[in-house]
């Protein structure tokens, strides 16, 4: 009961609270341009390229949840080897 609604509290804060940016990373765009000098003049075209700032976000609530169930993760597996350490020494 309590894994589903630490999934359920995740999804409705994922939208609640916005989003962060985590890392920007470069992006190549490339575009048609019209091409310099007389060439350009009379209709010919080129390639540009250009390299951009591309920010990687995430939401806010899953950073939340994701850090919650990585917690409660690790409570749950150090209750379990402290339970299987216990029978091993009885």
């Amino acid at each position: 009961m309590k894994d589903e609604l630490m999934a359920g509290l995740g999804a409705s804060l994922g939208s609640a609270l916005g989003s962060v940016t985590v890392a920007t990373v470069p992006m190549a765009v490339t575009a048609t341009v019209p091409a310099s000098g007389f060439l350009g003049w009379v209709g010919l075209t080129t390639t540009a390229t250009t390299v951009i700032a591309a920010p990687i976000t995430v939401p806010v609530g899953g950073v939340i949840t994701v850090g919650a169930l990585l917690t409660y993760g690790g409570y749950k597996a150090y209750k379990f080897i402290k339970s299987t350490s216990n029978e091993n020494n009885s």
